[in-house]
């Protein structure tokens, strides 16, 4: 089988996967959701869907940085990155051991390209379209829920020490504005530094939303951001909900239903 993986790159594989290392937490969960959880051999610390994961599969590092020798030890007939959670010389490096595939996820489009993409890696192609039929059961589902729903400028914030924010041309952006609002920092590059002091200059948002992750916002962080942004309400948002890609997408729209509710 000859594939192209998101980035182009052509990628050979002789047989169907019976070994697989994912370094990317939502891609382990479509796994897991694909029926593929006996073939999954290595994950990463941060692979924390599902939960049982952590006690039965093997963990071979970071996102950032892995144990090359874990993985070589594994012996994977693949190896699952992406273009953003993981980097370039990681890619390099991890093609010493076996074929790597690698996502590039900017919309809800590309999500379900990748989930059919592996229906034909992996040969679970029914499994793969049961996902993607839900998911644009209930993408249409939402945008009839929303389209009545009044246009909010909001910031997503990412980071502290520095402040970081999601920026333009990243999957975080596309579903702010799925949700129907407008990213103050949409038009800077992907995850800017920012200064908070700075936040009604950069666009006076209505939203300020702390993400669940990567950084464990808290109360002193609400209120640390409060003190610059004058009218806009601070609002606690569930990171996955927003970043996860893949079969998370089927419980995101709920999700995204009840943060409307509560604004």
């Amino acid at each position: 089988m000859i594939i192209k993986d998101q980035i182009q790159r052509e990628i050979i594989l002789e047989k169907v996967p019976g070994r697989i290392v994912s370094l990317v937490p939502s891609q382990t969960e479509l796994l897991f959701d694909l029926g593929l959880e006996d073939s999954i051999a290595g994950i990463t610390k941060f692979c924390v869907h599902p939960y049982h994961f952590k006690s039965v599969k093997t963990i071979v590092g970071g996102t950032k940085k892995v144990k090359y020798d874990r993985i070589r030890e594994l012996q994977p007939d693949i190896i699952l990155c992406n273009k953003e959670e993981n980097t370039r010389e990681m890619v390099e490096e991890l093609e010493k051991i076996a074929p790597v595939h690698v996502s590039d996820i900017f919309t809800i489009k590309d999500s379900l390209d990748l989930i059919r993409q592996y229906g034909e890696i992996f040969s679970c192609r029914t499994d793969a379209s049961r996902i993607t039929d839900k998911i644009e059961h209930r993408l249409r589902d939402f945008r009839e829920y929303i389209a009545d729903k009044p246009v909010l400028k909001a910031a997503y914030f990412i980071w502290r020490e520095p402040w970081m924010v999601a920026g333009g041309n990243t999957f975080i952006d596309h579903l702010l504005t799925l949700n129907g609002f407008e990213n103050i920092y949409g038009n800077k590059e992907r995850y800017p530094v920012v200064e908070l002091k700075k936040i009604r200059l950069e666009g006076d948002p209505d939203l300020v939303f702390l993400s669940s992750e990567p950084y464990p916002f808290k109360e002193e962080h609400a209120f640390e951001a409060g003190r610059f942004t004058h009218h806009a309400k601070t609002v606690f948002v569930d990171g996955e909900m927003f970043s996860w890609y893949g079969s998370r997408l089927v419980k995101a729209f709920d999700y995204f239903k009840m943060l409307r509710e509560r604004l």
